[in-house]
């Protein structure tokens, strides 16, 4: 069984940062590929993803701004998210898929609000 416990959410001014963090709780973390997922009314498209080798790849319109990273000893993916915008609000998901199976974090939030 895996669990996705998600954190770092919170209130920021435009231009701020927020580092959010995923920890995984289950076995060999460190094969496999996670992702982050936004929430919008009926859509949750990815935000940023980090392969198990630790390649990651972002949406366009975060490219620039947020960093993904993991710490296999950790068992925990971090996103550094600056300069933030007032459309980065919303709820952020972590995500990974084993063995034909999905599993998704609680979500944490983040609002981006002067």
């Amino acid at each position: 069984q895996v669990q996705l416990v998600e954190s770092g959410g919170g209130v920021v001014r435009p231009g701020g940062s927020l580092t959010l963090s995923c920890e995984f709780f289950g076995t060999r973390f460190s094969e496999h590929g996670m992702t982050w997922y936004r929430q919008y009314s009926t859509s949750r498209p990815m935000v940023a993803r980090i392969s198990a080798a630790g390649n990651p790849s972002y949406a366009d319109a975060v490219k620039g701004r947020f960093t993904l990273s993991r710490d296999n000893a950790k068992s925990t993916t971090y996103l550094q998210m600056d300069n933030l915008k007032p459309e980065d609000s919303g709820l952020y998901f972590c995500y990974v898929r084993l063995t034909d199976t999905d599993y998704w974090g609680q979500g944490t939030q983040i609002i981006v609000s002067s």
